[in-house]
């Protein structure tokens, strides 16, 4: 598939795109528009849950199936798809490479985790607001917040609904 770059400033919407890449300061937009939701494909879901401490005997018991489009994306038209590049999110189990599921019509609010846009650049944070104070919190000791200060343009795209992390 060929990807067109297109400047931010440029870019009204990036809904309805199949993928969405976040450079340092372009999105990576696919020229062909696809449908936001492939085919429906429905996988087992067991009723059992998998114990994370001691072992206990395996109840196989299928429960029902799951499809992910549904389970995950509850606005279709306002959701996109976007990897994260860098590592300023890792105590929010946010790593470098994860995918991230972003919904455009959910509303922000203190303690969202956020795409937004600061003078022009993308960023993935923790909005924070106390007040009149509007912060941009990483999760990660070795950056600094972000106040929102008189003259600077804050946008957010989308709130993060979901982190698809591989090993």
């Amino acid at each position: 598939m060929k990807s067109a770059s297109i400047p931010l400033r440029q870019q009204q919407s990036v809904t309805h795109h199949d993928r969405v890449v976040l450079t340092s300061d372009h999105l990576q937009l696919p020229i062909r528009k696809l449908n936001p939701l492939p085919t429906l494909v429905d996988l087992p879901l067991f009723g059992s849950k998998i114990p994370a401490g001691f072992p206990s005997p395996a109840d196989d018991h299928l429960e029902a199936t799951i499809d992910l489009n549904r389970q995950f994306v509850r606005h279709p038209a306002a959701t996109f798809f976007v990897r994260v590049k860098g590592f300023s999110m890792i105590k929010a189990g946010i790593q470098d490479g994860d995918l991230l599921i972003v919904d455009r019509s959910l509303e922000a609010q203190s303690g969202s985790i956020v795409i937004a846009v600061v003078n022009g650049d993308l960023t993935l944070k923790r909005l924070l607001i106390e007040g009149t104070e509007v912060w941009l919190m990483p999760e990660n000791s070795e950056f600094q917040p972000l106040q929102m200060t008189d003259g600077m343009e804050l946008h957010v795209w989308g709130v993060v609904a979901h982190v698809i992390h591989s090993f």
